[in-house]
């Protein structure tokens, strides 16, 4: 019997309008889309401008939506994880999914999960103070009290949805920056009571515990994301003391150089998928990304971009992955980054210079979910 196999694709969920914060980093009111419409080639033979065959939608509309999930499912993309704020103590940017995908009439057909994206954000998501030196408007962490308040929201919103997606039985809960999570709420024995208390909730709702997963990077001066200066990289005994039940990454850029062909990157990651693993003495879900190229959202050329990542070498890379999971994991889990990061140059969405190429890519390998 052919194995089935879970292809989770992150979803950033910038792409709407409807978050009045957001109009601190996109004022034209339709999200990033905005900084997408905008870019422009750097020089000659730079693959930008790109445009979004679908147009620029509303993904925070149901409708939109299940018109997505249709196109995910059919091309063999069968969970969504998407990114999820929370800062000044409420969420942001979270119209994506809870009037996008959890009002969709299709969204019993598709599984999710969170990723609590905890990372500190400067002007990062603006085009035009981006190039300017780090100032922070919003702190990622959480006290102990909040991040306690935080848990009866994720188990009575999410945990416990019929599409919310499990190993074990367990909700899956990904945690992107654990450096912040763990110095937010006071520490290490502070971090491991916090995450007793999740647990001991969902039991209480009824669930047999959570499934904590961490995305796992290396100590990197300033993250190619433009957002995570200093990250302390995962710490094995952190991990264990915390009870982690897995890690996976979240994109290329937490452990890679991606200034370099796509090929050449791939084979960095195949490498770190093994050192993850030795380390950590945990299972580790390998994670393919796409590409990497966010001059959309500076004005001044960045010069990390990677090259050569074509359909072809993607759905490679894909098949790579698929052998890995084959070799070690039960769990048939494959992340990729990103179902939308268009400002990153990750997105398997399709636009008009490629097509459908990248989600046709994921149908060839692991077969279409619908």
């Amino acid at each position: 019997m052919d194995r089935k196999y879970d292809v989770a694709a992150y979803v950033w969920p910038a792409y709407t309008g409807d978050e009045p914060r957001s109009r601190l980093f996109w004022p034209e009111e339709y999200g990033e889309w905005e900084t997408v419409h905008s870019a422009q080639a750097k020089f000659e033979g730079h693959h930008w401008p790109r445009r979004p065959r679908w147009g620029y939608v509303n993904e925070a509309d149901p409708g939109v939506m299940e018109m997505e999930i249709n196109m995910a499912l059919r091309h063999g993309v069968n969970v969504f994880i998407y990114d999820w704020y929370w800062y000044d103590n409420r969420p942001f940017l979270a119209q994506c999914l809870e009037n996008g995908f959890l009002k969709a009439a299709n969204c019993g057909k598709m599984k999710f999960y969170i990723m609590w994206a905890n990372h500190d954000v400067s002007h990062g998501w603006d085009k035009r103070n981006a190039h300017k030196p780090w100032a922070d408007l919003w702190s990622g962490r959480v006290t102990k009290a909040q991040f306690e308040a935080l848990c009866e929201m994720w188990i009575e919103r999410y945990f416990t949805h019929p599409s919310y997606y499990r190993i074990d039985g367990k909700p899956v809960f990904m945690i992107y920056y654990l450096h912040n999570f763990v110095e937010g709420v006071g520490g290490l024995d502070s971090a491991v009571r916090c995450l007793d208390y999740l647990r001991e909730r969902a039991v209480r709702a009824g669930l047999p515990g959570v499934h904590i997963q961490v995305q796992h990077m290396r100590y990197i001066e300033k993250s190619e994301s433009g957002f995570d200066d200093g990250v302390v990289g995962t710490s094995a005994a952190r991990l264990h003391a915390l009870g982690v039940d897995s890690c996976t990454h979240y994109q290329f850029a937490s452990f890679a150089n991606v200034n370099q062909p796509y090929p050449a990157a791939v084979q960095e990651a195949v490498r770190e998928w093994n050192a993850v693993r030795q380390e950590t003495r945990l299972p580790f879900f390998p994670h393919v990304s796409i590409g990497w190229d966010n001059n959309p959202r500076f004005i001044p050329l960045q010069p990390h971009i990677m090259t050569e990542n074509t359909p072809e070498n993607f759905r490679a890379a894909l098949r790579l992955a698929k052998e890995d999971s084959d070799r070690h994991n039960e769990t048939p889990l494959i992340t990729v980054n990103s179902w939308n990061e268009w400002t990153e140059g990750s997105y398997l969405e399709p636009d008009d210079l490629y097509g459908y190429g990248y989600l046709e890519a994921v149908r060839d390998v692991f077969g279409r979910q619908d």
